[in-house]
């Protein structure tokens, strides 16, 4: 699943393509990719059409163009996600049938077989939104003001957002996120630590892979509880995520399989560097233990049993250390 540094790449790919362009057309081939759409493929046409692309933003893993009509700005934005295995192609000439994908490691997808919705722009070239799985989406949503007064993302203008992304916290590239506010926060619920990272609540923009990457950076476990934790630690993790990712976006993401590329079709190289997910039965870097895989709460979590210990080992001790430590 793209997470933030992939949805960042796309984004900045994007930009010399889209911006300043106007949607000519909007051609739509599974109505599905539409399901957040209030009215369907014709309002989306009515809203989109003959309107300029004037700004990308992204949140998290939510992007958005802000929609302008004849200089000036109509109130609403373009939002899209990639969900499970969204790609935005750029096609130079919208009338050819796909430019092949550049020179990369890493699988080569498909542009054609997944084909959802193709937006026809005045340069002459379109940009299309393929998704295997049809769990991301293209929509429109009303411009509102973000809560906190703050810039709304990573690219905009001003501190409007689209009224469906204004749920989703700030990310942790966001010059605007408070680290300790967030550490607090997660110091406040009883549930695992991974599963508070991925909760897009109080973090946005945190997947499976960069979950794992930032525990094992930290010495800590994926079912370690946030309450476990001390605001040291929880804003170790938080560090931990934030310069993973960053270096992630340096090396254009992180691609496993053809469910993630960049906008003309290359693979991120960022695998390379992951020291926990995917890497099962390998050595740590760090202390040579085997990686396992267990699957927790429906989610696969790699972590390494020398380095991670327990969660009763991590924070907090346990009752049986408390009790050994200060005998009646």
């Amino acid at each position: 699943m793209p997470e933030l540094p992939e949805v960042e790449v796309v984004r900045r790919g994007l930009l010399p393509h889209t911006i300043g362009r106007t949607v000519q057309r909007v051609e739509v081939l599974d109505a599905r990719i539409l399901r957040r759409q209030v009215g369907g493929p014709d309002r989306l046409r009515e809203a989109v059409e003959g309107n300029r692309l004037s700004d990308l933003v992204r949140r998290g893993k939510f992007l958005w163009w802000r929609l302008d009509e004849s200089g000036s700005d109509v109130g609403q934005a373009l939002v899209t996600h990639l969900g499970m295995s969204g790609q935005w192609r750029v096609r130079q000439n919208s009338t050819a049938t796909v430019l092949p994908p550049a020179d990369s490691e890493g699988p080569a997808p498909d542009p054609l077989r997944h084909r959802r919705v193709s937006l026809h722009l005045d340069s002459g070239s379109a940009i299309d939104l393929i998704d295997q799985r049809i769990f991301g989406g293209l929509w429109t949503s009303p411009l509102i003001e973000a809560s906190d007064g703050e810039i709304a993302g990573a690219g905009s203008p001003d501190h409007l957002l689209p009224a469906d992304a204004a749920g989703i916290a700030r990310d942790l590239l966001d010059p605007a996120a408070d680290l300790p506010a967030i550490a607090r926060s997660i110091r406040a619920r009883h549930s695992a630590i991974k599963t508070l990272l991925l909760s897009q609540d109080l973090v946005s923009g945190i997947g499976n892979i960069y979950a794992d990457e930032a525990l094992w950076a930290a010495r800590t476990r994926f079912d370690t509880p946030g309450s476990a934790l001390t605001q040291r630690r929880a804003l170790a993790i938080l560090r931990a995520a934030q310069d993973v990712m960053g270096r992630a976006l340096e090396h254009g993401g992180t691609s496993f399989d053809a469910l993630y590329v960049n906008v003309d079709g290359r693979s991120g190289y960022f695998a390379r560097s992951l020291h926990a997910y995917g890497r099962a039965g390998e050595p740590c870097t760090r202390c040579g233990k085997l990686i396992r895989r267990t699957v927790h709460q429906g989610r696969s979590s790699h972590h390494c049993p020398g380095c991670q210990r327990p969660p009763t080992a991590v924070g907090r001790p346990s009752a049986t250390a408390r009790s050994r430590k200060d005998p009646q």
